[in-house]
């Protein structure tokens, strides 16, 4: 069983010794080793009662509010087809196929979820999705080390998600701010020993960055550029692949996926053609079998359940495969204008939601900065914004981010109505 453990002796003790403890039983010092007295119980259910008395408890969650919170995860409308075909039992039971030229429906699905994104994007590439947008920003931190073969070291736009930086510094990368004036980053001053320049656009401030002059800078020092963009803003703002960026990732979340609790929801990665074998995850190519017929295969599989762990450009083998197909079918569904259609009515809710909280005598936190559907908006102290979200949910309103510092951070989705909006502002006026 030894060669099963993957921690030495050494690596034990070491570990013991950042947390304060003498031996792994000490860990457990807290947990009785046998159970003393008797459990108080209720009495054994029936599997009718059981759920019965499940059912009765959930009545007592409040769902179908109006939400204004963002962050990284919307609010969007999802389209009842999704959930259809997901549903099936072909797509629902599939996973890793180990014989992947067999299943030639669910190499199909990754094919078009790739073609999409690349179409978004503006890249000739894009992998099979990775587990979630963190994961996909840092493996592009990692990724822009190995092709600079620099250290792991990269320059991120202050605009950029804090999880995403969080998920960055977990993979060991060395992080340099930029400076943030206004909501936008300054790039004038990149050091010029980093792999990589991070922007993210629309920020997690809503702010729309310039990833032209992200990328600039980025070659500048010989850096590669990494553009993070929602999938939505795609259909309305230029494709980074057309302002110079070398790599693009995000979040699928918006693309037919409900909030969910948090996920399960599945990370994209883009990229030129000449950075191909670099990219992480796998990817499915089109092809002609010995009939010429239509066939796919998975063409690159650079990824550790593949390869030699030692080999592999990434250790995460999950591709989040069932969550990609609602994204593919979310896309097919809404096409092109109708993505554009989503983007537009979220950003002009947005922009009249914005305007009468100006009106009721509220300031922006950056009023000259453009932005689509999320903004940041002061409401004074970090006490008048937990006062704001109080009476916003009693008033059956899940309001915006807490900031910390006495600003809201809200997003509005082409979901909420006017009448919405009009609470919105009602309440948060009143609510000092």
């Amino acid at each position: 069983m030894a060669r099963f453990t993957p921690h030495t002796e050494a690596d034990v003790e070491e570990m013991l010794e950042a947390i304060g403890v003498e031996s792994l039983d000490d860990l457990f010092a807290d947990i009785s080793p046998k159970l003393e007295g008797e459990l108080d119980l209720p009495p054994a259910l029936s599997e009718y009662e059981a759920l019965a008395d499940v059912n009765e408890a959930a009545k007592e969650n409040v769902a179908g509010l109006p939400l204004f919170i963002g962050a990284g995860a919307y609010d969007r409308i999802v389209p009842s087809a999704i959930s259809t075909i997901t549903q099936r039992g072909e797509f629902l039971t599939s996973y890793t196929p180990y014989q992947p030229e067999v299943s030639q429906g669910h190499l199909q699905v990754v094919f078009e979820f790739q073609s999409m994104i690349s179409e978004l994007t503006g890249f000739e590439v894009s992998n099979a999705s990775v587990y979630d947008g963190s994961n996909a920003v840092a493996e592009a931190a990692l990724m822009t080390a190995r092709l600079t073969k620099r250290d792991p070291k990269v320059a991120v736009s202050s605009g950029l998600n804090p999880r995403y930086r969080e998920a960055i510094e977990t993979y060991g990368v060395e992080v340099v701010d930029l400076a943030f004036e206004e909501g936008v980053t300054d790039f004038s001053e990149i050091p010029d020993d980093v792999s990589g320049v991070f922007v993210q656009s629309p920020n997690f401030y809503g702010v729309v960055e310039d990833i032209e002059a992200a990328s600039d800078a980025a070659h500048g020092v010989d850096a590669l550029a990494v553009a993070v963009c929602d999938p939505i803003a795609l259909a309305v703002l230029e494709s980074p692949g057309n302002l110079g960026a070398d790599i693009a990732v995000g979040e699928v979340q918006p693309l037919g996926m409900p909030l969910l609790f948090g996920g399960p929801y599945a990370g994209y990665m883009a990229t030129k053609k000449e950075f191909v074998r670099q990219l992480p995850g796998r990817i499915a190519g089109e092809t002609v079998d010995q009939e010429g017929k239509l066939a796919y295969v998975l063409t690159l599989r650079g990824r550790e359940q593949d390869i030699r762990r030692a080999k592999a450009n990434s250790n995460i083998c999950t591709n989040q495969a069932l969550t990609a197909l609602a994204a593919t079918v979310y896309a097919a569904l809404m096409g092109p204008q109708g993505m554009r259609e989503v983007a537009e009515l979220s950003a002009s809710k947005a922009h009249y939601l914005a305007s009468k909280l100006v009106e009721a005598g509220l300031e922006l936190r950056y009023p000259d900065a453009p932005f689509l559907w999320e903004f940041a908006v002061e409401l004074g102290e970090a006490e008048d914004v937990r006062k704001a979200n109080e009476a916003l949910l009693e008033a059956g309103i899940v309001g915006g981010l807490d900031l910390g510092d006495g600003a809201m951070l809200v997003a509005v989705t082409e979901k909420r109505t006017k009448k919405d909006l009009d609470a919105f502002v009602e309440v948060v006026a009143n609510a000092g």
